[in-house]
């Protein structure tokens, strides 16, 4: 498949039905876990222009900014730290609508307004996360979670890890 994206208009949803089958062909071709990693963020900031979208992963214990696209960002997140280490502590997704409410927020950036973040499950184990944040509050909410989801499950078939 040609490496190019089609941009969906419509509502939030819309515009994730569209994307959805896109990823799966960008994926389904590629075993690199890290490739497709990047060509997912990639295709999410394109189509949403969300602030930041990446992958932090587990390493040593911690998680380590894998890949992204958006502002440089916090290199390590301690386990149970902030939301990316919350997360992955309780392997479930969090919808954060203002992360100044959120205790113990890591602020890499002053302008992340909002966030969801979403674990990364292989073979039973937490290996790491999605993290996508917005400048706007409210950004997110169950129709992101749902389709996140399905797009890490693509991800996750698809790749060696």
């Amino acid at each position: 498949m040609a490496e190019d994206l089609t941009r969906a208009t419509g509502t939030k949803e819309e515009q994730y039905q569209a994307l959805v089958p896109q990823i799966k062909a960008l994926i389904d071709y590629e075993a690199d876990f890290v490739a497709n990693m990047a060509n997912l963020a990639a295709a999410l900031k394109e189509q949403f222009n969300f602030f930041w979208v990446g992958f932090y992963l587990v390493k040593e214990e911690q998680l380590v900014l894998g890949p992204f696209q958006g502002p440089v960002a916090c290199t390590r997140i301690a386990h149970n730290r902030g939301v990316c280490g919350t997360a992955w502590a309780k392997a479930e997704t969090i919808i954060v609508p203002d992360v100044d409410a959120f205790p113990g927020h890591i602020a890499c950036s002053s302008l992340s307004r909002s966030e969801i973040v979403l674990p990364v499950i292989h073979e039973g184990n937490c290996i790491g996360v999605l993290d996508v944040d917005s400048a706007d509050l409210n950004s997110f909410d169950e129709v992101d979670a749902q389709y996140l989801q399905e797009m890490i499950t693509i991800l996750t078939a698809a790749s060696t890890i």
